[in-house]
Formats: C-alpha cells, structure tokens, sequence
C-alpha cells in the first residue's frame, strides 16, 4: 500500500456511566480537542442502541501528531493503483457553489474506467440525496443517489441506528434536505424553513411554549436561522428530559457562491451549544459514523480507501480517523500556506492543487 509517514497518533481514556433516569439516552460519544479549539467537541464513534441505562464512552485525551510534513503528490498511478475506492469531498473538491471545478469530469471518467468506485460525501445538509443527485445532473456529472452520502441523510440513518422511538418527534433547525430524509426514514419532524418567519413578542410575562415530545433537535446550516429557533431548540433541550443535541457538522465556513466563503453550519451549532451549555453529536465529517456506514453497506476495506477533500479539520480528520489514505486539494478552504504552518497539527497523506492532477500527474507518469 502508498502511504506516507504522516499520521495520527491516538490516546484514549474511557469511563462507564450509569445513567438512572430511564427517560434518558445518550449515544456514545468522542470527545476531541483540535486546531486550537478551547471547547470539547464530542463526534460520534459506534453507534448503539436505545436503552434507558446507557454507556457513555469519553476519548478525554485525543491527541493529534504530525510525525512528518506532507508530501506533494507526484505519482499518481501508484496512488490509484494503492486503493480501491475514492471517497470524495464536494465542496471546494468537485464543485464550489454551482460552479464545476476545472477537470472533475474527465477525471471521475478515468477513475471509473480504471474500475474505482466513487463516493461522494458533503457535510452540507441543506438538500437530501435526492436533490444532491439532481445537482450532480445538472452540472453534467452521472452520479447515482446511492454514491451519495450527505450529513442530512447521516442525522436520519443515525436516529436510525439507536432505534430512536417513532412516538418521539424531532425538531429541525435547518432546510429542506433534513425534513426530506428525516421523512423517508419514518421520523415525526417539526421545525425547519417554516420556523423561519416565526417571531417572538417579548413583553411582560411571556412564556414560550414548546412541544414536550420532542427527543432530538438536529441542526445544520440554515440559512433561515432566526431568533425563535434558538429559543425552541433550547427549551426542547434543556428542558425535555432526555433529549439529543444533533448536529450535522460544525463547518466553520462554506461555498455558497465561488465568489468568498460564507459563515457556515458551525455559526448555527455554535448559538445552540452556547444557550445550552452542552455540546452536540455530530454525525457529519469528522465524525467515522459515515465512513463506518459506507463502509458496512458495501463491504469496503477501509484502508483501500483514499479520502479526498479540501478541509483539514473535516475531510482529513474524517480519513485519518477511518484508518484511509488521505490526499488534500488545495481548491477549497485549506492553502498551501495554511497546510504548511507550524499551527497546524492535522496533516495529509498527500496533497495536490486539485482533483483533475490526478489526471495530469497519471499521464506524466505513463
């Protein structure tokens, strides 16, 4: 196998609770530290089942070590040849907001003649696989629903996995793509782009009320973000015993148009983390509750796989933290000089300007 010396040195400290309340669940949990960030931030590890006396599992000394600096790539036939699937980032590695990114055609076509399979993984939840295949189409790209794994679809085949109770509702502070999968799962939902012009009448005496059954919040980016989610999601939490704290991602920034970054769904997770005090799942990258599952649903060796993305604390993390290869381009958030910065701690296997030098650097080599 092509791998280089750079990687990721874990130290693990685990604990058992037993929690009394029989109305409570809580999954399992990862807490880690990363990049400098002063809080803890819990990401999900296996998932596990509803019960009322819980486990509840702490990495409480997750360290990241860069043993080496990462290497450009320059061969990249012996990269293809090491692995037999490409987990792809979309965002800033396949497109950057509704603009295709030079050379992503032809470079999925040689990728596929050469018998790779494809997947394609974005913590972007605003749109459901559905609609993720229909963006795919219209930039010219075949891609079918069942390559395509979005943080919307995770935060329903999570609630999935724990058997959360289908009595219990969810509420969503997010857009369309998590309603849409939270439906075809079988859940009861409330919230979403209907919240958002919902307002609050403050005067003297007022209480909000809130619908006692429900047993999840998720959140993810949502650009109809107001003042009345907030307080919603933060009743339901605090208040409903019992109730989970979802969140997609915690993407400090994203592509919404090509032209700049915008405040991403970590700014949504961020109001809610800071009105609750607690911190939330996450089930987006990087999270391995996805790679676990891609992994399972079509029997993949995960060390015959190659993560691709354009993030460090996501993408990167998301394939370290799977035991894959990884590869950073560098035509989404993450610059060279970022990369290379005595700060950063999160290194890749390779990196390379972007997805297409696959292409390029394979016919040099030929």
């Amino acid at each position: 196998m092509l791998i280089s010396s750079s990687r990721v040195s874990l130290s693990v400290a685990t604990a058992t609770l037993n929690l009394p309340s029989p109305n409570r669940f809580h999954p399992q949990i990862l807490c880690s530290r990363f990049l400098g960030q002063k809080k803890k931030i819990y990401y999900l590890s296996n998932p596990i089942k509803w019960n009322s006396r819980m486990q509840v599992s702490r990495a409480s000394n997750l360290t990241i070590r860069a043993s080496a600096r990462p290497l450009p790539l320059k061969n990249a036939e012996e990269l293809i040849n090491s692995v037999q699937t490409f987990i792809l980032d979309c965002d800033g590695v396949i497109w950057k907001g509704d603009s295709l990114i030079d050379g992503v055609p032809e470079t999925l076509d040689m990728l596929r003649s050469r018998g790779k399979r494809l997947i394609f993984v974005t913590n972007n939840s605003t749109k459901s696989r559905k609609q993720y295949g229909k963006k795919f189409e219209t930039l010219g790209l075949s891609v079918s629903e069942e390559e395509i794994f979005a943080s919307s679809f995770a935060a329903a085949a999570y609630l999935k996995s724990i058997n959360f109770p289908k009595d219990k509702k969810i509420y969503v502070i997010g857009e369309d793509g998590i309603l849409k999968e939270l439906e075809l799962a079988g859940f009861q939902y409330l919230g979403g782009p209907a919240d958002g012009e919902k307002k609050i009448e403050l005067k003297p005496g007022f209480l909000m009320e809130h619908d006692e059954n429900v047993g999840a919040v998720v959140v993810g980016f949502d650009r109809y973000f107001n003042y009345y989610k907030v307080q919603y999601g933060t009743l339901c939490i605090r208040e409903n015993p019992g109730c989970l704290f979802i969140a997609t991602n915690r993407d400090a920034v994203t592509h919404l148009t090509d032209a700049q970054e915008w405040a991403g769904g970590g700014s949504m997770v961020g109001a809610l983390s800071g009105s609750t005090q607690r911190e939330p799942l996450v089930v987006g990258k990087p999270s391995t509750f996805m790679m676990d599952y891609v992994s399972n649903k079509f029997g993949i060796s995960k060390s015959q796989i190659c993560m691709v993305g354009d993030r460090l604390d996501t993408d990167i993390l998301f394939g370290q933290n799977g035991g894959c290869q990884t590869l950073l381009v560098l035509s989404g958030v993450t610059t060279l000089s970022k990369l290379q910065s005595p700060d950063n701690s999160i290194q890749p296997d390779f990196y390379t300007n972007k997805i297409s030098d696959l292409l390029a650097l394979k016919a040099l080599a030929v």
